[in-house]
């Protein structure tokens, strides 16, 4: 773990929010050059980059405060902070500004915190909740500027996979979206997200021990999420059959990918009968992608110009991609 990358003023720069704001900075420029070999103005993309980045930002993390089980606590901490409890012992407590209660042996905020919420460098961020609020925004804006939505949208969601897993190097570092407990896995330091969680359920004496070995799901996640953009880059580019393909094998494979990586997962992200929030909208999205594949992939055929077949779309997609 290593979850502040540096200081500024005093004030600790999560290494979270650099690696996403790192994977920002290389997927708006892929995005951008792949555009501009594919007809699209870089400072389009650009544009939808950086508001893209804020929706996102906005998005995923009002979906954390909704769905991922910790509503009440930040409803408690503006309004009865008493009834948070923090895993610390005195002494920890006492550094992070909390109040001990000695009878209880339970340590709680000691002031009120109405805007916990809205606090991005604490973490809790979600992926589809940043996609369910930039994806629109993205298409309205390719459609003002003139640009062919779903070939602007290709464009951009070839690069999503390898953002994501520049988010999960630094949840890694971060010590958050950690797996369950497993023999071969990986121990986090005392006071890391796993211990806090192991330490509430009883398996280790205190959030101040290291923890359990665990499933390194947030590696998991980045090598798996590297071989869906490997593929979209080096292998679907080359083949693409009708616009929006792209678009919908990115989002449907990390869907099956997501979906699949929640069952090795430990830390609290809501659930709702047996499956996660995030398992639940995976499959809506894997149900809605195979609708759409059908429908777009049938609509594409029709409209095939006479003579283009798709082996030549794959080869003028590979030399856009070759430049770009």
């Amino acid at each position: 773990m290593h979850p502040v990358l540096f200081e500024i003023f005093g004030e600790p720069f999560p290494s979270y929010f650099g690696a996403l704001l790192l994977g920002f900075v290389v997927c708006t420029w892929l995005s951008a050059r792949l555009g501009e070999a594919r007809g699209i103005e870089r400072s389009i993309m650009y544009d939808i980059g950086f508001f893209s980045l804020v929706l996102a930002l906005i998005g995923s993390r009002l979906f954390h405060v909704l769905f991922d089980g910790f509503f009440l606590d930040y409803v408690n901490l503006c309004l009865a902070p008493e009834k948070v409890v923090w895993p610390f012992d005195a002494s920890r407590c006492a550094a992070e500004g909390g109040r001990y209660d000695l009878v209880a042996g339970t340590c709680h905020p000691a002031e009120r915190d109405c805007f916990a919420w809205a606090n991005l460098f604490s973490g809790g961020l979600t992926y589809y909740g940043g996609l369910f609020l930039a994806a629109p925004f993205a298409l309205y804006y390719l459609k003002r500027r003139g640009v062919p939505a779903l070939r602007g949208i290709d464009t951009i969601a070839f690069a999503l996979p390898l953002g994501v897993a520049f988010g999960r190097l630094g949840c890694f570092l971060a010590g958050c979206c950690f797996g369950a407990p497993f023999d071969g896995g990986i121990v986090f330091p005392p006071y890391s997200p796993a211990s806090e969680a192991q330490a509430y359920e009883g398996l280790i004496p205190g959030w101040e021990s290291p923890s359990l070995p665990v499933h390194p799901t947030q590696l998991y996640e980045l090598l798996g999420c590297l071989a869906i953009f490997a593929y979209l880059m080096l292998y679907r580019f080359q083949r693409v059959r009708f616009e929006g393909q792209v678009s919908l094998e990115s989002v449907g494979l990390y869907a099956v990918l997501r979906f699949i990586l929640e069952f090795f997962r430990a830390d609290a992200r809501g659930e709702y009968f047996g499956l996660s929030t995030s398992q639940w909208l995976g499959l809506l999205l894997i149900v809605g992608g195979v609708y759409f594949y059908r429908k777009l992939r049938a609509a594409g055929e029709d409209h095939q110009a006479p003579g283009s077949s798709p082996q030549r779309r794959g080869e003028n997609e590979k030399s856009e991609v070759e430049n770009a």
